[in-house]
């Protein structure tokens, strides 16, 4: 199943798209006028026999308003997966982790994390069909293309989803602090696993966190109130990779 189509903007996304994932693109629109910086991107959809126009400024602020950098990318778009289709191809992700988001609503923090997320090599990323983020082109461009390629599955009820997860031998941990939370820094981090992130001012609901069995807290080195979703996310991933490159895992 898709979301409707969706665009990849700037110079650096849509060239990483059109050179890893080239069959995603509809049609690539291009400001109009000289600009050499533009070259190498216009003979990567020639070498492709993709769709690309020449256009108006004004189009292009239509497609992608802000930063687009004189070029757009018009994608199909985001194919989701089914929770079970995810959890079976987890085991085989060179990192067997999952990231849940529990009511997330920044489009932003979201396309942030699954580009590191993507990198890092994670499995996915599960989110709820009503009250998350909309994966739309601004999720699309904060992940520079990265959420075209991890797999995301929808679920009507993340508390439900995580009692599959631990039906399925998963480790479920929380992020969040707590009397029992563990210093992330130190704690072993099994896999696989699936870490629930929260909302961005009220955290985990107290009925998805009681699914959990652990967790976790990113100590702070200085007096600070807090990191977004994204990057409380990618320190907590990052930690998860290098326990598994540890163990062999």
């Amino acid at each position: 199943m898709s979301d409707e189509t969706s665009v990849v903007a700037g110079r650096k996304p849509v060239r990483e798209l059109l050179e890893n994932d080239p069959g995603r693109v509809d049609c690539v629109y291009f400001r109009r006028g000289r600009d050499q910086a533009m070259q190498h991107i216009i003979d990567l959809c020639k070498r492709a026999g993709l769709h690309h126009r020449f256009v108006e400024p004004a189009e292009l602020e239509r497609l992608s308003p802000g930063n687009h950098q004189g070029v757009v990318a018009r994608v199909a778009g985001l194919t989701h997966v089914d929770l079970e289709q995810l959890l079976d191809q987890t085991r085989g992700a060179p990192l067997p982790l999952i990231v849940v988001l529990d009511q997330v609503q920044d489009p932003g923090n979201v396309g942030a994390l699954a580009r590191t997320l993507y990198a890092l090599g994670a499995a996915g990323l599960v989110t709820a069909k009503h009250e998350g983020a909309f994966l739309g082109p601004a999720a699309v461009r904060s992940s520079a293309g990265a959420l075209l390629r991890l797999p995301v599955a929808k679920v009507t009820n993340i508390s439900q989803a995580l009692d599959k997860m631990a039906e399925a031998g998963f480790s479920l941990v929380c992020a969040r602090r707590s009397e029992r939370a563990e210093d992330a820094l130190r704690a072993e981090l099994p896999l696989p696993a699936a870490l629930v992130l929260g909302n961005e001012d009220k955290g985990v609901r107290p009925g998805v966190a009681k699914r959990c069995e652990r967790d976790l807290f990113i100590p702070f080195g200085r007096e600070f109130d807090s990191l977004n979703v994204a990057q409380a996310g990618a320190i907590l991933a990052g930690l998860w990779a290098r326990a598994a490159g540890r163990t062999g895992s």
